[in-house]
């Protein structure tokens, strides 16, 4: 049994630090890097890309809305072609320093407001999918597990990875609960690890109202913005240890 671990990384900009990216990405093995958009910069990127290959660290994009003021998690009306050009314009960013560095970008993964719409809309889930493709069909697409961001991403030729949280909690129908209400985001540790042992060894979640419903973890995400990002993943990283189960890069 083995899964891969991802994190959101790279998401400081200009004079502001955010996360603890040199910390956490030795800990980890696919690192979803911000392309400029929801957060990020060309210097952040840089540096991110060149910290991921030292640590032998899968290199994933990761594109979303432009929305600094909002970090991406804000829905933007748009129409699927302007998606498709937006998915685009920040994988050919990163890829340029991917170029600079001399290693490959491994796996897409939409920030924020733009995965969460491509879960639930086919229109948007197939613009960000062909965008993928059309870039470098060799590319995974990660998503959410059981949506139409991974249905539709095979649809068209694309490898997939079905997503799963270890710091958020799932509606009965396996969206993820808004981070509107209170209890959104999973702050304490060992609840954290379980919901994960759970997901990763019997393919299940408690959804918030109490029932089970089927999930299928292939990567594991924390949010590196979280205020426990760097306990989550070691811990996690030590528990899945403990259980025999193999942490693996995407594609390794």
């Amino acid at each position: 049994m083995q899964v891969d671990l991802n994190c959101d990384l790279g998401e400081a900009f200009g004079n502001y630090s955010f996360g603890g990216d040199h910390q956490i990405i030795p800990l980890i093995t696919s690192a979803n890097i911000a392309c400029g958009f929801h957060a990020g910069d060309e210097n952040v990127m840089n540096e991110t890309v060149k910290l991921a290959k030292e640590h032998g660290v899968g290199i994933g994009a990761h594109p979303g809305f432009h929305d600094l003021q909002g970090f991406g998690r804000r829905n933007i009306d748009m129409a699927p072609d302007e998606i498709y050009t937006l998915v685009a314009y920040q994988l050919g960013a990163l890829s340029a320093f991917s170029r600079i560095h001399d290693v490959k970008i491994n796996h897409v993964k939409p920030h924020g407001a733009l995965y969460n719409m491509g879960a639930r809309d086919k229109d948007i889930a197939y613009a960000i999918a062909q965008a993928v493709y059309d870039v470098d069909p060799s590319l995974i697409l990660v998503g959410l597990s059981n949506t139409l961001l991974i249905s539709e991403a095979e649809a068209v030729g694309l490898k997939t990875a079905s997503e799963v949280f270890a710091d958020r909690r799932y509606e009965s129908n396996g969206q993820l609960v808004s981070r509107k209400e209170s209890d959104a985001v999973i702050s304490d540790t060992e609840a954290a690890i379980n919901q994960v042992v759970k997901m990763v060894k019997d393919n299940k979640v408690t959804a918030k109202d109490g029932t089970e419903i089927d999930i299928q973890a292939d990567t594991i995400c924390v949010h590196g913005d979280g205020a426990h990002a760097l306990e989550f993943v070691s811990k996690i990283r030590e528990r899945l240890t403990k259980e025999g189960i193999s942490i693996t890069k995407l594609g390794g």
